[in-house]
């Protein structure tokens, strides 16, 4: 029986809470083209899948040509570039999350739609002094979630199974990536999207604080809250 050692974490709707910047970079891109801008809770639905999806989905569909989406998705990168840390923060309870997983010698990891030089930079800036082994955003050639390429990819360089791993995220995209790659998808509702969303689409275990995680690993089966059990019971594989 194979125990699980390794977590991955989507980031954005995850660990952070990214959704002030994202929108507040992507309506002055779009200001500045003369296109409609959106409202802050609109872009929980636009985020998530890459940058390019993002230009596409904030686009009149009567603008989305591929030259005007490359466009967009290139200013956006650089208006991003500028104001990526100016209101982003770790969700409530994350960093205790990740003290007692790192002190417990889970592996953790990070797997992200956002571009690779983002999602590197803001876990180097946010999470400084965490032992992560993977920390993968969207990489030219490496097909995106819910492409389970970058799940098996982390796998395979930490020489475990899938089945070794708990998978965090906040979307659809998440629990189809966990489910596809093999992992344990349990959707958080602190993120963007909806527990309706994540029950649809695979969510094993649905957490509403990342404390309740703390819980899950921390009570023995038999005493677990029955929200929590499937988790606790799945510690093994």
């Amino acid at each position: 029986m194979k125990q699980v050692k390794a977590v991955v974490f989507d980031l954005d709707g995850t660990l952070l809470d990214t959704l002030d910047d994202l929108a507040d970079s992507m309506n002055d891109v779009l200001a500045r083209l003369d296109f409609p801008v959106h409202l802050r809770d609109q872009y929980r639905y636009f985020v998530g899948d890459g940058m390019e999806n993002l230009a596409r989905r904030v686009l009149p569909e009567v603008d989305r040509t591929d030259e005007m989406v490359r466009r967009v998705s290139d200013e956006m990168r650089v208006e991003y570039q500028g104001r990526w840390a100016d209101r982003t923060k770790p969700y409530d309870g994350i960093v205790e999350l990740l003290e007692l997983l790192s002190r417990r010698g889970y592996i953790l990891n990070i797997l992200s739609n956002k571009p690779d030089e983002f999602t590197c930079l803001m876990a180097d800036h946010f999470f400084a002094g965490f032992p992560w082994a993977q920390v993968r955003g969207a990489r030219i050639g490496v097909p995106r979630k819910p492409d389970p390429a970058g799940a098996f990819a982390i796998a395979r360089e930490l020489d475990l199974d899938p089945c070794q791993f708990l998978y965090l995220g906040d979307t659809n995209t998440d629990m189809i990536t966990a489910s596809s790659a093999g992992m344990y998808p349990i959707g958080v509702l602190w993120g963007f999207r909806t527990r309706s969303e994540l029950e649809q689409f695979g969510a094993k275990t649905l957490l509403a604080h990342p404390l309740e995680f703390l819980t899950a690993i921390d009570v023995n089966v038999h005493r677990a809250p029955h929200l929590l059990r499937s988790l606790a019971n799945s510690l093994s594989c």
